[in-house]
C-alpha cells in the first residue's frame, strides 16, 4: 500500500510530528494512571465516609504500635 504525503511534509517535520505524538500519548498514558489513582483513594475515602465514628477513633490493632520511647534522663 502506497504512502501519499497529502499534506507535502518534510521527513524532519514528519519525524517532529510523530515524537509529539508518542510524548502525548505517554502523557494521555501518565493522566489515565494517576486519575485512577485519584479515584481508588476517594473510593477508599468514601467507604471511610460510612463506617460508624467509634471506628475510626478506635485504639490501634497493634498493641506495639501505641509504645511510646522511654524519656532519657541524664545523671550527672
Amino acid at each position: 500500500m502506497a504512502q501519499h504525503d497529502y499534506i507535502e511534509e518534510s521527513p524532519g517535520q514528519r519525524l517532529r510530528n510523530w515524537i509529539l505524538s508518542e510524548m502525548l500519548r505517554g502523557a494521555g498514558y501518565a493522566a489515565a494512571v494517576l486519575i485512577g489513582i485519584g479515584a481508588l483513594i476517594g473510593l477508599i475515602w468514601v467507604v471511610g465516609q460510612f463506617l460508624p465514628e467509634d471506628s475510626k477513633n478506635a485504639p490501634p490493632p497493634m498493641p506495639y504500635s501505641a509504645l511510646e520511647a522511654p524519656a532519657l534522663i541524664a545523671t550527672v
